[in-house]
C-alpha cells in the first residue's frame, strides 16, 4: 500500500513539500541599483560627448594656428637676405605647417561628420588609433620645426630686429601653439584608446 502523500505527488498535486522554490526578492531597495546603472551610463555618454567635442575644438584651433603659421611664413619675403626661401629652417617650418594644416583640417571634417551623422567613416577603434598616432606624429613634427627655427631667429634678432625676424617669430609662435593644441588632442585620443573594449 502506498503512502497518500506519495500518491498525491504522483497525481500532480503539489503537496506542501513539493512547492517550487522561488528565490527571495531583494528587499533592500532595488531601485537605486537600477538608477545607479542608468546614471552611470548617461554619465559615460556625456563624458564621451564632451571628449568628442573637446577633440574637435582642439583640432579646429590647431587647424587655424597651423594655417596662420603657413600664411605668415609663406608671405615672409622682404627682399635680399630677408626671404624665408634662403633658410632651410624656415622652409622646414613652412612644410610642417602645410602638413599640419592638411592633417588637422581633414581630422576636423571627419569629426564634424561623426558628430552630425550616425554613420562613421572608420570603425570607432580604428578611428581612435588613427587619431592618436596622427596627433602624436604631427605634434612631434611641429615641435621639431619650431626647435629648428628658434636658434636661427634668435641669432638674427641679436644683430638686427626687423619685419622679417618679427614675422618669423610670429610663425614660430603659431606653430608652437598648434603643437600645444595637438598635444591636448593626443591626450584625449589616448584616453579614447584606453576606454575601448578589445574583446
Amino acid at each position: 500500500m502506498s503512502n497518500p502523500d506519495e500518491a498525491a505527488t504522483h497525481n500532480g498535486d503539489a503537496g506542501p513539500s513539493a512547492t517550487a522554490f522561488t528565490p527571495p526578492a531583494y528587499v533592500e531597495n532595488p531601485t537605486p541599483a537600477l538608477g545607479f546603472g542608468v546614471s552611470s551610463i548617461t554619465r559615460r555618454w556625456k563624458r564621451e560627448d564632451l571628449f568628442n567635442k573637446g577633440s574637435l575644438i582642439a583640432r579646429g584651433f590647431a587647424f587655424l594656428l597651423s594655417l596662420l603659421s603657413f600664411i605668415i611664413t609663406a608671405s615672409n619675403k622682404h627682399g635680399d637676405w630677408r626671404n624665408f626661401d634662403n633658410y632651410e629652417e624656415y622652409r622646414y617650418l613652412l612644410a610642417i605647417a602645410i602638413l599640419s594644416t592638411l592633417y588637422t583640417g581633414i581630422q576636423a571634417l571627419i569629426h564634424v561628420n561623426a558628430l552630425w551623422n550616425v554613420k562613421q567613416i572608420l570603425n570607432q577603434r580604428i578611428s581612435a588609433m588613427v587619431d592618436f598616432v596622427g596627433d602624436q606624429v604631427m605634434s612631434y613634427l611641429l615641435i621639431s620645426s619650431v626647435s629648428a627655427a628658434i636658434p636661427l631667429t634668435n641669432r638674427m634678432r641679436e644683430g638686427q630686429d626687423n619685419a622679417f625676424t618679427d614675422s618669423s617669430a610670429s610663425a614660430i609662435s603659431m606653430s608652437f601653439f598648434a603643437f600645444l593644441t595637438l598635444a591636448i588632442s593626443a591626450v584625449v585620443s589616448g584616453y579614447k584608446i584606453s576606454t575601448q573594449s578589445y574583446i
